[in-house]
């Protein structure tokens, strides 16, 4: 039998029982959806998040406090609630005598609830000096920023997102000059962000309250040590070279003389995208395999499907054989009869897939547009779709389709 006609009849086989070619495929399409759903809302994730970092600038350097880990970066002190106050403000005079940076950045942060008359909201706040505009690329939308002159005299005057003033004073109010309390420390308003939204590290810039690190320090926290230090480096030097030079001069300020003993962990932006890279990527694959959980059930159902159908048309094989056909031909008929269905499979999950993915980019950047989802539909999830349902049409195919071909013709005959 050659192979097209041997198509023609799988064809016409499988229309023959529409339902339970339905039923059988169903598997397969919620086993690819799935997967190319999980495969693109991953690689959207991993974009917007690799997006956000890249948006502080390539040349931004990193310093927080606490050793570093066998040369990796684990989470922030503050996050597993331990208090590390090696970093001081005389370390960012320090770096900022390095030709080789143009700005050290010093910073701290809290979370309080934020009140103006009866609306009141709990955000998180951050103090740090006027630098901190320009190398985190913060615009402003209304007002300006504070100044160095504010820092310095420890001016009670902030910075707030837009989220934030739309919560406080609505749509028709504006927040400019108006006084707001953090912590019963007043602050009053000079400038709002432009953009809003989840910023680099996971900040949600629509609600962060800005203050100087001198009213920071002193009336909100009490503390004079340093969250973090943003770095800023020179265009002109390489960034490993940057990286070396504040590696001497926090050793040099902090009286280090064994780099085994490093009190600080310095994290440049090609370090944050490579972990950040792993995880996210590692995340997409785990989740793509549970999905492929579905597709082995799918198989399943396929092939016991297919068995059942070589039980039903035991007298049709019987009667091919009696008119010559040969093993081979039997086995090739009910082969193309299973990647048939799963091949249909896999092209209606693919479509349905895509139809969600499309879905989900509508209704994040509908109705969360502060999150910045971006769509994202790997043509590596389309191929992975088509091999895997074609290859499971082989795989969970072949067994049934031996059982037909090893069929005695004189007992499939007389089978009733």
């Amino acid at each position: 039998m050659i192979f097209q006609d041997a198509f023609k009849s799988a064809t016409r086989s499988l229309t023959h029982g529409k339902m339970r070619s339905i039923l059988t495929m169903l598997g397969i399409v919620i086993g690819i959806s799935s997967v190319i759903i999980l495969m693109s809302v991953g690689q959207s994730a991993q974009k917007l998040i690799l997006g956000q970092v890249q948006s502080i600038g390539s040349n931004l350097i990193i310093i927080a406090p606490g050793a570093p880990n066998d040369g990796k970066f684990s989470s922030p002190a503050s996050s597993q609630g331990i208090i590390i106050t090696s970093l001081q403000l005389r370390d960012v005079d320090a770096l900022e005598r390095e030709s080789s940076i143009d700005d050290a950045v010093p910073l701290v942060s809290g979370q309080a609830e934020v009140v103006y008359g009866n609306n009141d909201k709990t955000i998180n706040y951050q103090g740090s000096t006027s630098s901190i505009f320009p190398v985190r690329n913060l615009e402003i939308g209304k007002g300006f920023a504070f100044t160095k002159s504010d820092v310095d005299s420890a001016n009670q005057v902030a910075v707030i997102g837009p989220d934030l003033a739309e919560t406080l004073f609505g749509p028709s109010l504006s927040p400019i000059n108006k006084t707001i309390r953090v912590k019963n420390v007043s602050f009053r308003i000079v400038g709002v962000l432009k953009q809003g939204g989840v910023g680099a590290f996971g900040v949600d810039q629509g609600n962060l309250v800005i203050v100087p690190i001198t009213v920071a320090q002193k009336q909100l926290l009490g503390t004079t040590h340093l969250n973090t230090i943003l770095v800023q480096a020179n265009a002109n030097y390489d960034i490993e070279f940057v990286k070396s030079r504040i590696t001497f001069a926090l050793r040099q300020n902090h009286g280090i003389t064994d780099v085994k003993k490093d009190d600080f962990t310095i994290q440049t932006q090609a370090d944050i995208l490579e972990i950040l890279g792993s995880i996210t990527s590692i995340l997409t694959i785990f989740l793509a395999a549970i999905a492929s959980i579905s597709l082995v059930v799918g198989g399943i159902g396929i092939m016991n499907i297919m068995l059942v159908s070589v039980t039903e048309r035991t007298r049709e094989i019987g009667l091919r054989k009696a008119v010559g056909a040969t093993n081979e031909d039997i086995l090739q008929q009910f082969l193309i009869e299973s990647v048939l269905l799963t091949s249909i499979g896999g092209v209606i999950g693919i479509l349905m897939g895509a139809v969600v993915v499309g879905l989900i980019y509508i209704v994040l950047t509908t109705f969360f547009v502060s999150i910045g989802w971006v769509f994202a539909f790997p043509i590596s999830a389309v191929i992975l779709g088509l091999l895997v349902s074609g290859l499971s049409g082989i795989a969970f195919g072949i067994y049934p389709a031996r059982q037909a071909a090893r069929k005695n013709p004189i007992d499939a005959l007389r089978y009733e």
